[in-house]
């Protein structure tokens, strides 16, 4: 199962999520990185295991404040070799190019910022090899247009499946919700979002199938070890 450690980046600085509460994200404090500095903590991350990729949200340009366009270039140049998901808002086509126009980066569209079915339809238009859909839920309710939770054959190779208001709290992944998807996403890879506190919910995600999870948290207090990554990512 694949491990992608999530950087969170508003106002420029990364921040520590708190149950998907935006207003309430302040500047990370971490013993992994001096400074909550993007390319900081990317780096202390890095040193914690050699993960393969990793999820950026820009949660400005998700908020609709602009997007954080230095955040691709600071990154790649400490994440060598590494791919780069990123969530940067973008509901139009032209939002996703601009996002696409950097190689190393593979484009998140999250359902909470789409309008329409046809709004995505146009952003998979711009290369759906190199999109993922983020299937985003608050509080059990789904954000976006229902048809693209209902009907799977909208649905990219890779699915996130995001519970926002989990990230940053102390409740436990949603394990009935991911099962679902897992169950109806058929080849597709599925990737668990939010609520991951511990190695047993590595585990508990890893059981119903799901292709990888997105954690946070769980690396910056250190509730796992080397040889825990190592072992959850069969490598």
């Amino acid at each position: 199962m694949d491990i992608i450690p999530v950087i969170d980046v508003a106002r420029g600085k990364v921040v520590r999520a708190v149950e998907g509460k935006r207003s309430m994200y302040r500047p990370i404090e971490t013993p992994l990185a001096p400074t909550p500095e993007p390319a900081d903590v990317a780096l202390g991350l890095k040193t914690l295991f050699p993960f393969r990729r990793y999820y950026v949200a820009d949660l400005d340009g998700i908020e609709g404040r602009g997007r954080n366009t230095h955040l691709v270039p600071a990154l790649s140049q400490v994440l060598t070799h590494a791919e780069i998901w990123m969530d940067a808002g973008s509901g139009s086509r032209s939002a996703a190019r601009a996002v696409l126009a950097a190689p190393v980066v593979t484009l998140v569209v999250g359902t909470e910022s789409l309008e329409s079915v046809r709004d995505w339809r146009d952003i998979a238009s711009e290369g759906v090899s190199r999109t993922v859909l983020s299937l985003d839920f608050r509080g059990g309710e789904f954000m976006g247009p229902d048809a693209l939770l209902a009907d799977t054959s909208l649905w990219p190779s890779r699915v996130i499946v995001m519970t926002l208001d989990r990230i940053g709290s102390h409740n436990g992944p949603n394990i009935e919700l991911l099962e679902d998807i897992v169950g109806r996403a058929g080849q597709r890879r599925v990737y668990a979002a939010g609520g991951i506190r511990d190695r047993a919910d590595l585990d508990r995600v890893k059981r119903t199938g799901a292709a990888g999870v997105l954690v946070a948290s769980l690396l910056h207090a250190q509730k796992v070890s080397a040889g825990d990554l190592k072992e959850i990512a069969g490598r």
